[in-house]
């Protein structure tokens, strides 16, 4: 796209933003943090991405997100380098601009949960090596090795389930994001 027809982009979304119900919207976002935040996540990363997310265009600059959350830059610093440490949030700088842009990864769920498979085999690979230092037939061990195997056993099932994913998601009538396909 052209500077100008991103600016083009950028202002009708803005309208149409203008348009939503804002209170509604920064609910959503809080209750969506809570959860996440309540499943693990760090509070601040997870009011971040879910502001990211109820954006349509998955993206904001650093000001945007203090001001939409209320927050300081400081602890957008912070939530953003945890998102993009976990592959859920890219950077990128606006054209011409020295302004960095956050913004979420096409297909976020899919690259994160296939991000978490690489994770899960070095777990695997040492939980595995851990048994056999402990003994496998010593409780630790024991311990050890039945979790890799449960590691082992979530992969196996893990990649099939992405790729029944990308056939279920051929079959959606979805919307397309604006500006990708």
């Amino acid at each position: 796209m052209t500077s100008e027809t991103e600016q083009n982009t950028r202002e009708t979304e803005q309208n149409t933003r203008d348009e939503r119900d804002a209170e509604a919207v920064s609910r959503f976002v809080e209750r969506f943090a809570s959860e996440m935040t309540e499943a693990g996540m760090q509070r601040m990363a997870s009011r971040v991405f879910a502001a990211l997310l109820a954006d349509d265009d998955g993206s904001m600059t650093s000001a945007e997100l203090a001001m939409a959350l209320q927050i300081s830059p400081a602890a957008v610093s912070g939530a953003v380098n945890y998102l993009t440490q976990v592959s859920m949030v890219g950077r990128e700088r606006d054209p011409g601009s020295r302004r960095d842009r956050y913004r979420l990864h096409d297909e976020v769920w899919y690259t994160t949960f296939t991000q978490r498979d690489r994770v899960l085999t070095r777990w695997e690979s040492t939980l595995k090596e851990g048994a056999r230092t402990l003994g496998e037939h010593t409780p630790a061990g024991a311990r050890l090795a039945e979790t890799a195997a449960f590691f082992e056993f979530m992969q196996a099932e893990l990649g099939g389930v992405m790729d029944r994913w990308s056939e279920h998601r051929k079959t959606l009538d979805l919307p397309t994001v604006s500006g990708r396909e």
